[in-house]
């Protein structure tokens, strides 16, 4: 019945103090019977080294922004991903490993040790928390008053203060104000919220000296080690009734949020900051920012109020096509219950999406050319699905998961990292002295024509070049691909067609 502390370093291998905090911690444990006591409360799972090729690529050149230590570790793979932006799409065989030893354990509590640099403050550690809305409320209010309020205090005693991760409005520029955000699932925080856990993002002040950076995080760890020690064993009620809540009819019930925006409101609170200036720099002409090791405390605005925002309505299930292997591996590796057909079945009328004027990204992100713009409807198809297709139901633990997943405008759905992307492109085409005795024909019918003289007044632009203008009339015949811009994966909407399903996996 022990709580899980799950302590992870070297994500960043740059960021090197949660390694050295934690074998640090972990023989003052073994050789001086240290926070023994807490043990028989708490289990300890330990990473030292996530990245271990950033890790063994170390030199003195690595960090340019950073005070210590002398050489360190290197911020990506060796296939170059940053493994902080892979807890969702998981390319990296890294994060697939992780993913098993997670959901093998499922910690109530993780704390991810970083190292961050920007501007110079008085604070040696910033955190970041998920208690602005994506977190089950019960378990945000456990994260703010039983554990972060005495966590704070307790360090305040023992020399370090600290505050919420730094992210000014203008970058570098702390009179902007401050902001708060919700963290996306395709980093730790984001990705433990939807597993509702508990989780710590640990950011000690780069420009501190590499030993108080390294005290810093052991007293996080092992003040943290003492609070789970006390309060597991109601963390553990909470996080139960979390579980039960998002894998009940419950979730079905009220539409479902897939982002949460920051409002315009603020307060004002006190920075304790160093002292800075304006330079015009010599070189470029611009300005920039120069640090003094002077403190001061500036008034500035907070923005941290969030709001929950494009709601969506949840089916009771998913259906998956056996061809998106790449999608349905993914559900394995994030330990997401699902049933394989086992023959053909034909729905008539499925629910899914149909996306219009989509642009993808200029350049690859993390490997992968992610969407950044489009307009999305729901439709309705009659789709024959294969065998080895699977249902994955939504009343699961991890409902969460899946369906940041799958319902496309969330920021980490597969859709919005690319891994739908060919479905954006026409592979047949036409020749003009086919299409244009077509067109002549289609335009006889007046509500073709009238649609056509429509859309010419409100999208003059598409309508210049010949093959634009012809396209328009090939997107409205029968030989038009059908299944372009079609999302492949269906959303189950009514338990007569979930039950039909459930009878083809038998």
């Amino acid at each position: 019945n022990n709580a899980v502390l799950f302590i992870q370093a070297c994500i960043h291998p740059g960021e090197s103090e949660g390694k050295d905090a934690g074998l640090m911690l972990l023989r003052d444990i073994i050789a001086e019977n240290k926070y023994s006591e807490y043990l028989d409360n708490v289990t300890i799972v330990f990473i030292p080294i996530f990245n271990v090729d950033g890790h063994e690529r170390f030199s003195a050149y690595s960090r340019i922004n950073q005070n210590g230590p002398i050489e360190m570790g290197w911020r990506t793979t060796a296939n170059n991903f940053n493994l902080n932006r892979e807890f969702m799409k998981a390319d990296a065989p890294e994060m697939q490993s992780w993913l098993r030893l997670y959901n093998e354990w499922l910690p109530e509590l993780l704390i991810d040790c970083h190292t961050t640099d920007g501007s110079d403050y008085q604070y040696s550690i910033t955190y970041g928390i998920e208690i602005y809305g994506n977190t089950e409320p019960n378990l945000s209010n456990w994260m703010k008053e039983k554990y972060l309020a005495p966590l704070i205090d307790k360090l305040e005693t023992q020399g370090h203060l600290s505050f919420p991760y730094v992210m000014f409005r203008n970058w570098h520029d702390p009179k902007s104000g401050l902001q708060s955000r919700c963290s996306p699932a395709m980093l730790c925080g984001g990705y433990i919220a939807l597993q509702n856990r508990a989780s710590l993002l640990l950011e000690t002040h780069s420009l501190k000296d590499y030993q108080t950076r390294v005290d810093a995080t052991y007293k996080v760890i092992a003040n943290s080690l003492e609070l789970l020690s006390k309060e597991n064993s109601q963390l553990q009620s909470i996080i139960a009734k979390a579980d039960n809540k998002y894998s009940s009819p419950e979730m079905l019930s009220e539409k479902y949020p897939l982002q949460y925006d920051l409002i315009s409101d603020s307060i004002m609170i006190d920075f304790k900051a160093k002292e800075y200036y304006a330079k015009k720099s010599e070189i470029t002409g611009k300005d920039y920012y120069f640090y003094t090791e002077k403190p001061t405390v500036y008034q500035i605005p907070y923005f941290k109020e969030i709001v929950p925002s494009n709601f969506v309505k949840l089916p009771l299930a998913y259906i998956i096509p056996a061809e998106w292997k790449e999608v349905i591996k993914r559900l394995d590796w994030h330990a997401i219950d699902y049933k394989i057909i086992n023959k053909p079945i034909t729905l008539e009328n499925m629910n899914t999406y149909k996306f219009d004027s989509v642009k993808l990204a200029e350049t690859s992100y993390e490997g992968r050319q992610r969407v950044q713009k489009y307009l999305k409807k729901e439709t309705s198809i009659t789709k024959t699905f294969s065998r080895g297709s699977v249902i994955v139901p939504i009343n699961q633990r991890r409902a969460r998961v899946l369906v940041d997943f799958l319902e496309p405008d969330s920021y980490d759905s597969f859709f919005k990292w690319g891994f739908f992307n060919n479905l954006f492109e026409s592979k047949e085409y036409f020749e003009t002295y086919i299409m244009e005795l077509i067109a002549e024909q289609m335009l006889k019918d007046y509500k073709v024509k009238a649609e056509f003289e429509k859309d010419k007044k409100l999208f003059p632009s598409k309508f210049i070049e010949q093959r634009d203008i012809l396209n328009w009339f090939y997107e409205r015949s029968p030989y038009f691909d059908t299944v372009k811009n079609v999302y492949p994966i269906g959303r189950i909407l009514s338990q007569t067609e979930l039950d039909t399903i459930m009878d083809a996996t038998k």
